[in-house]
Formats: C-alpha cells, sequence, structure tokens
C-alpha cells in the first residue's frame, strides 16, 4: 500500500491525478452541515457513483469512485471528485480486478461532522496471503473528500473478499457511527468495528455476530432505524438452503446499548430499504425481491415483489405485511416473468408531502420487443402505508428522458432519491451499468410538487466527468 498527498483544484482549475481528471467542490464554509452524504460540508448532498470494473492506468477491472456535488440547482456535474487507487492520497495500487468501489456507504465516521466515504475493494490481495479484500475510508472535509486510509485494526481473519457487503449506522447507540460488514461466503460472520474511528484506519473496537443462529448465508446489509429508540438496527438480506435450491431470507438485528440483538425473520430479496413510509415516527423494512418472495433462487420467480414490513417502538409491528408487484393497482406495468422488480430500491420524499417514496427499479423490463431495458416505478408513501396508487414509471423512451431503449442496458440496476438542492424534494439517479456496451451511465431526473418528473432530465458517463472509456459499469453501484 502506498499513500501520497491528495491533488488539490479548484473549479476553474483541473488536473491530472495519475491519469484521472479530478475536480474539487470549490470552498466551503468551515463548519461541518453534518448532512448526510453532505462530502464537503456545503449543506448540499452529493451522490457517490461506482465503476468498478473500470481500466485504471491499463488494469482492467481495478475500478473508480466518481462523486458528484450537489447545489442551488441540484447535482452539478461540473463540479466532481474521481478517486481510484491511482488517485494521489488513496491507498493502494490500481491491479486487475480490484473492483475498487464495488460497495459504497458514506456515514461520518471520526466525528468531526464531515460525511465520509467507505470504499469496499472486495478483489484486493492481501500481500502474498490467501485473503482478499479492503475496506477505503475516505475523509470529508471542508474541500471534500481529501485524503483516504485503509481500515487497518482490529481486521478479522480468514477475509473472504472483506468489504464485499458494507451499512453505517450507531448500533450501539452511542451516538457514534459503526461500520457493519460481511464477507462473501461468510455464513456466520457479521463484523461491526465500532466508531468512532481515527483518521489513521482503526475502529475503537471490533464485534463479531454468530449468523449460524439465522440460518441464513449472509449478504447485503442495510442500515435504519425500526424502533426509534436512537440506536440504529441492521437488516442482514440473505439466502437459506432448501430442498431445491435456495430462497431468499431477511433477518433483522435490532441495535441497542449491548449492541445488535436477533429480532425475527422478513421477506427476503438482494435489496432493501428502512424507511418510515406512513409517518408513524419508526422505520418500515422495504425489501425487493426481483424473483418474487416466494421463489426459488435463482431460477425461480415471476415479474419481482416489494414487501413492507412495518416498524414499530416494539421493532417489528404485528401489522401484515404489504406486497406490492407490478399487477398491483396503481402501479405501471404488468408482472411478467422475469422483469425484475425489485432489483433496487431507494427512499426519499418526491414532491415534499412529508411520506417517504420509494424507487423500485426494474431492472430486465422489456419495452415491446426490446428485451431487459429496463424501468423504474415510484411508490409513494402514505399515512396507510406504501401504496400503488399515483405511481410514476420511467424508462429511456419516456418523453424527456436523454437515450433510447436498447436490448439488455439493465436502465434500473441501481436507483438513488436524494435532496440535493435543499428544496426537500428528492430527485431521482437511476443508472444503467451496461449501457454503452458496458461503459454505464448515470440519468438525472429532477422533482416539483408532483413528485418525479422525466422534463429536464439529463445522463452521463465516466467520460462526460474526465474518466476513463470503455468498461466501467458505471452507475452499477450508487451510494445509498
Amino acid at each position: 500500500m502506498r499513500t501520497r498527498a491528495l491533488l488539490v483544484t479548484t473549479l476553474v482549475t483541473t488536473a491530472l491525478a495519475a491519469g484521472l481528471l479530478t475536480v474539487t467542490a470549490g470552498t466551503a464554509p468551515a463548519a461541518p452541515s453534518g448532512l448526510q452524504d453532505d462530502f464537503n460540508g456545503d449543506g448540499y448532498r452529493d451522490l457517490a457513483i461506482g465503476a468498478p470494473i473500470a481500466n485504471i492506468d491499463g488494469h482492467p477491472g481495478a475500478g473508480l469512485v466518481a462523486v458528484v456535488h450537489g447545489g442551488p440547482n441540484g447535482l452539478d456535474k461540473s463540479r466532481r471528485t474521481l478517486i481510484s487507487q491511482a488517485t494521489a492520497g488513496i491507498p493502494g495500487v490500481p491491479e486487475v480486478n480490484d473492483h475498487f468501489g464495488s460497495r459504497l456507504t458514506t456515514g461520518d465516521l471520526d466525528g468531526d461532522g464531515y460525511t465520509d466515504l467507505v470504499v469496499g475493494v472486495p478483489g484486493e490481495r492481501v500481500g502474498s496471503t490467501s485473503a482478499y479484500g479492503v475496506i477505503t475510508v475516505a475523509w470529508g472535509g471542508p474541500k471534500g473528500l481529501t485524503s483516504a486510509t485503509g481500515l487497518a485494526t482490529p481486521l478479522p481473519a480468514p477475509r473472504p473478499e472483506l468489504g464485499r457487503f458494507l451499512a453505517a449506522g450507531d448500533f450501539d447507540g452511542d451516538g457514534s457511527t459503526d461500520l457493519a460488514t460481511v464477507n462473501s461466503g461468510d455464513i456466520g460472520g457479521l463484523h461491526v468495528f465500532e466508531g468512532p474511528f481515527t483518521r489513521t484506519g482503526k475502529a475503537t473496537a471490533r464485534t463479531d455476530v454468530d449468523l449460524s443462529e439465522a440460518g441464513i448465508r449472509a449478504g447485503r446489509v442495510v442500515a435504519g432505524n425500526v424502533d426509534g429508540d436512537g440506536a440504529s438496527d441492521l437488516l442482514v438480506l440473505g439466502t437459506d438452503e432448501v430442498t431445491d435450491g435456495l430462497t431468499s431470507r431477511s433477518v433483522l438485528y435490532r441495535g441497542g446499548k449491548t449492541g445488535l440483538t436477533k429480532s425475527g425473520a422478513v421477506a427476503g430479496g438482494p435489496a432493501a430499504v428502512i424507511a418510515d413510509v406512513d409517518k408513524d415516527g419508526y422505520g418500515d423494512i422495504v425489501t425487493g425481491n426481483p424473483e418474487e418472495k416466494s421463489a426459488h433462487e435463482p431460477d425461480g420467480g415471476l415479474g419481482g415483489a416489494v414487501t413492507v414490513t412495518y416498524g414499530s417502538a416494539f421493532g417489528l409491528s404485528g401489522r401484515a405485511p404489504v406486497r406490492i408487484t407490478q399487477d398491483t393497482a396503481g402501479v405501471p406495468g404488468t408482472g411478467e416473468s422475469h422483469d425484475r422488480f425489485g432489483t433496487s430500491l431507494s427512499s426519499g420524499d418526491t414532491d415534499g408531502d412529508g411520506f417517504t417514496d420509494i424507487a423500485v427499479g426494474v431492472r430486465d423490463e422489456a419495452l415491446g420487443s426490446t428485451p431487459q431495458a429496463g424501468q423504474v416505478v415510484v411508490l409513494r408513501g402514505s399515512a396507510t402505508g406504501l401504496t400503488g396508487t399515483g405511481a410514476k414509471a420511467f424508462t429511456q423512451d419516456t418523453a424527456g428522458v436523454p437515450g433510447t431503449a436498447e436490448p439488455f442496458d439493465h436502465f434500473g440496476s441501481s436507483v438513488r432519491l436524494l435532496d440535493s438542492n435543499k428544496d426537500r424534494r428528492a430527485e431521482l439517479a437511476v443508472g444503467a451499468p451496461t449501457e454503452n456496451n458496458y461503459a454505464g451511465s448515470v440519468w438525472l431526473l429532477k422533482t416539483g410538487a408532483s413528485g418525479i418528473t422525466a422534463t429536464g432530465s439529463t445522463s452521463f458517463g465516466s467520460t462526460t466527468l474526465g474518466g476513463p472509456s470503455g468498461l466501467t459499469h458505471f452507475g452499477d453501484v450508487l451510494a445509498n
């Protein structure tokens, strides 16, 4: 590993950092905003985008992360920062299939009020050992992400693809942000690094949670507050073996003074968010299963489903979960085999009514004779919960959306709702990592009083920001 001073530029001055163009976000106030996803403390949310197979310095699959900064007019592509293991200040060197940026999460790990960016590098080989995976923390500050360190100690052993799955939250309620990670293929181990972190990459301590009692092979982890007690809870998504294959299962672990404690099982699937969709003060668990929640992976499934399990002061509510598909009243389209409704999820209030809405990626939606072009559906929150009433759908064929739907674009593989201009309404970012022969692109859709609109939407790829061309999978990951 190597560390160098990070190259800093201004809005009007650009410089090449080891072959990558880096542009800073300009002058920020001295005091941090404390706003989630605000890396430079200027009071506007920023968007981090992963391009995990980008070719860096001749190394295919090395990976890249781009940050587009928010401002009065929303996300501004002219105010961006690109980081890779070839960028000054970022530890490591680019190597084939490191996959820098294949996982991203955000949080204030060192407690200075600026959001930090946590980057998973699961393909990084650790020395000459058989261990793989490192976690890089890029530290936020008045000038944005100007330095980074690798998570140092204490690290788990063995390390099969450390950093494959990440989530940040205050799981013990002590006021400091913690970091949860599950290694790829690690059936029994969830590792929680306890904050606050130092800028040398050291956590206060590490707690290991045995997942074997949950009976699942763990995958993605998602943090949020289900019971409103001030401590973050953690949803562990995974699979369970059944007679004829694997089935999706999720298990909630509630946070508290003693850390994470197993609470109960909820609907499975590879995607989830925790958000208060009915505005009752408790986080609701929204899971997406693109193969239908009752179908066995990977061959079963109809069009896909989103399931809402409501939260309460006691954790999981006794209220019956609500399942939404493309056959639900008000939801555009029709549930068809392998549409993959629920591939990706994100939460935010898109119309300013105070209720949290949910963006749903429909990665393989066919448009006429165009297979797997992709679609995004926005479901509305309400006093009665998440509903199909008033839902909207967007594709590359929607009037006002740049581009044209093509086979295997997979528009909606990733989605992100965020208010980047402080108007209290979340805009929509959509990733299509296989657009243009796997170069990838991201679309930005604006919002108004009636919610997300295609009017004025834009799109961009890696080269728009000064990054590499060719296979990058730009937009494969949008930090949530």
